[in-house]
C-alpha cells in the first residue's frame, strides 16, 4: 500500500549512535540527527527515539480515530502521547526500547473507550510491531 525509505549518513557513530543526516526518499523528511544530552550528546537535533515516539503516537491516533468514526463518535479531541524509553536489557545487557502510550479522549466514558482502544491496538502497525516484531531483512549494499 506504501512504501518509503530514508537514508541515515553522515555525523559521528562512534558512540555507537547514529547522528548526521535523516533524509526520506521523496525529500520531504530532511533533519539532523544528534545524541540526546542525557546520554552525552549536544541535543540540537532530534533523535531516533522522538521520531519512534512520533510514528507510534500518530499511527496509534489515526488507528483510534478510525475506530471512533465506525462507532459514531467524534474522534477530534483524542490525543495521544507516546513515550519511548531508551535503556538496557536486563537479560543480556544489550539495548531496548520501552514503548507507554497515554491516550487523552475528553468528555468519552471510559467504559465506551476502553473496548476502542483494544480495537485500535489490534488495528496499528506499530502496536502490532511491538507486540509481535516485525519481518526485518538486513542486507550489505554491492
Amino acid at each position: 500500500m506504501y512504501t518509503t525509505t530514508v537514508t541515515v549518513s553522515g555525523g559521528t557513530a562512534s558512540h555507537g549512535r547514529a547522528s548526521g543526516r535523516a533524509r526520506s526518499d521523496d525529500g520531504v523528511l530532511d533533519l539532523s540527527l544528534r545524541m540526546p544530552a542525557e546520554l552525552g550528546g549536544d541535543g540540537q537535533g532530534t533523535n531516533p527515539e522522538q521520531l519512534f515516539a512520533a510514528g507510534f503516537a500518530a499511527c496509534f491516533h489515526g488507528a483510534l480515530s478510525l475506530v471512533a468514526r465506525q462507532a459514531a463518535l467524534d474522534p477530534s479531541t483524542i490525543s495521544v502521547d507516546a513515550t519511548v524509553a531508551f535503556g538496557r536489557d536486563p537479560e543480556d545487557g544489550g539495548y531496548l526500547l520501552r514503548v507507554d502510550l497515554v491516550v487523552s479522549w475528553p468528555g468519552t466514558d471510559p467504559e465506551i473507550a476502553a473496548p476502542l482502544l483494544e480495537k485500535a491496538d489490534s488495528l496499528c502497525p506499530y502496536a502490532r510491531m511491538a507486540w509481535r516484531g516485525t519481518p526485518t531483512t538486513i542486507t550489505l549494499a554491492s
